[in-house]
C-alpha cells in the first residue's frame, strides 16, 4: 500500500449497508405470502441494467429512487403485487432510504473518522443517502453521490470529481466497496482501494473466499477489519 490516504470514499449498498436483508424483512412483513428473497433480488438484478440505460443515454439523467421506481413498477407485476396504489408503491419504494447498517459498519466507522474524511461515494441520491445515513446512524463527515456528477460509478467522472472537490492527489484517496468492480475502475483512476468481504450481501451462505481480491490494495473482512489495518483503534 502507499502513503495512508486522507480521505475514504465508500461504495453504501451492499458494503455498509443490507440492502438484501432489510427489504426482504420489510417485505415479508408487508406481504408474508410472498417470496420476498426473490423480490428482493429481482428489484436489485435491474439496478445495473437500468443505470446502463442512462450511462447510454437511452434515458436523460435519472436519480436512483425514480430508476428504483421504474423497477418497481414493473416486478409488482410479476409478483402479483399490482393492485398497490400509488401510496403504498411510493412508501415501499422508499425503503431504499431506511436500509440498515451491517453489524461492523457504525463502530468501524467511527474509528476511521478519527484518522480519516469518511464519505459515501455512491450511484444512490443526495436525499436517498441522507435519510438512509440519519436511519442507521452512518457518522459520515458528508455525502458524496453520482448525483453531484451526473454520472454513474464506474464512470471516471464520479472518481475524479472526488478528487476535485477535495483538491486531493489520487493517492490520498481509497476507495472503500464489496465490489470488485468498483474498486478496479477507481484503481484506473489511480485511486487507492480496499475490498471489503461481504458474502451475505445477497443472502444465502458464504460463497466466496475471503481472500479473492488481493489485487487490492487492503482486502478486509469488515468495515471494523479495515479500521485495525489502518491503524485505527
Amino acid at each position: 500500500m502507499h502513503a495512508k490516504p486522507r480521505i475514504l470514499a465508500f461504495d453504501t449498498f451492499g458494503t455498509v449497508v443490507d440492502w438484501h436483508g432489510t427489504i426482504v424483512k420489510e417485505v415479508g412483513t408487508l406481504f408474508p405470502r410472498l417470496d420476498a428473497h426473490a423480490f428482493a433480488k429481482a428489484w436489485r438484478n435491474q439496478y445495473h441494467p437500468m443505470m446502463q440505460k442512462v450511462m447510454r443515454q437511452e434515458l436523460p439523467w435519472t436519480k436512483i429512487d425514480d430508476l428504483h421506481r421504474m423497477i418497481l413498477n414493473v416486478i409488482l407485476e410479476e409478483f402479483g403485487l399490482s393492485q398497490l396504489n400509488e401510496q403504498q408503491r411510493r412508501e415501499l419504494n422508499l425503503v431504499w432510504h431506511r436500509l440498515n447498517a451491517w453489524p461492523d459498519s457504525v463502530s468501524g466507522l467511527k474509528k476511521l473518522k478519527t484518522q480519516f474524511v469518511i464519505a459515501p461515494l455512491s450511484n444512490g441520491n443526495l436525499s436517498l443517502l441522507t435519510h438512509m445515513a440519519k436511519h442507521a446512524n452512518l457518522p459520515w463527515d458528508c455525502i458524496l453521490s453520482a448525483e453531484l456528477f451526473k454520472a454513474y460509478k464506474p464512470d471516471p467522472k464520479t472518481y475524479l470529481g472526488v478528487l476535485e472537490l477535495f483538491e486531493a492527489k489520487p493517492s490520498e484517496v481509497m476507495m472503500v466497496a464489496a465490489h470488485a468492480s468498483d474498486l478496479q475502475a477507481a484503481r484506473s483512476c489511480g485511486l487507492q482501494t480496499a475490498f471489503i468481504y461481504r458474502p451475505l450481501e445477497w443472502g444465502g451462505h458464504p460463497s466466496v473466499p475471503v481472500l479473492m481480491h488481493e489485487e487490492f490494495d487492503l482486502t478486509c473482512r469488515s468495515i471494523e477489519d479495515l479500521a485495525l489495518q489502518l491503524g485505527c483503534s
